[in-house]
C-alpha cells in the first residue's frame, strides 16, 4: 500500500518523477511515508528523455516501469493525485479532487522542454512534502530540510 499514489494516463513522465522525488524527498526527511505510480493506459516504458532529465539530477529510473491503476489503488492510497489530460479518465477525477500536478505532459516533448517539466514537478513535489514535514515537526522535532540542488527550500 501506498501513500499517496500520482496518477496519470500513459505513466511513462510526469507522475513518475513525481513519485521518484517524493520517495527520495521522504527519505531524505525521514517522512515514514511512500508514493507509487499509476497509469489508467500504461505505456510500455518510461518515456526516454524523462529518464535522462531524471539521471541529471541523480535519480536513476532506468528500472522504472508503467504500470495500470488497480481499483484498491486509489482506495488504499491516504492521497491521490491525478494529471489532468481532459479526456474525463480516472486520472481526470483523481486530479480534480486533489489538484493535481497541473504540468505539460512530457510525451514527445524534447530533453530541454521535458527538464523544464521536471523542475516543475519537483518544485511541487517538494511544496508537497515541505507540508507533510511540517506536520511531523511536532513528532520528529530535529528534523531539518537539506539543500534542494544548489537552493535552500
Amino acid at each position: 500500500m501506498s501513500d499517496i499514489l500520482f496518477v496519470c494516463v500513459h505513466n511513462a513522465g510526469r507522475n513518475q518523477m513525481a513519485r521518484s522525488f517524493f520517495n527520495k524527498l521522504a527519505r531524505e526527511f525521514c517522512i515514514p511515508m511512500r508514493a507509487e505510480a499509476a497509469g489508467t493506459e500504461p505505456a510500455k516504458r518510461v518515456h526516454p528523455a524523462v529518464a535522462e532529465a531524471m539521471r541529471e539530477v541523480g535519480i536513476d529510473m532506468s528500472g522504472d516501469k508503467p504500470r495500470i491503476m488497480a481499483n484498491e489503488d486509489a482506495g488504499a492510497a491516504g492521497h491521490c493525485d491525478g494529471v489532468r489530460c481532459g479526456c474525463g479518465c480516472l486520472s481526470c477525477a483523481a486530479a480534480a479532487r486533489c489538484g493535481g500536478l497541473g504540468t505539460v505532459d512530457t510525451a514527445g516533448k524534447s530533453l530541454p522542454e521535458v527538464r523544464a517539466i521536471r523542475d516543475e514537478v519537483e518544485r511541487r513535489v517538494t511544496s508537497l512534502v515541505t507540508g507533510l514535514h511540517s506536520a511531523h515537526l511536532h513528532t520528529h522535532p530535529n528534523l531539518t530540510f537539506p539543500r534542494q540542488r544548489g537552493r535552500d527550500i
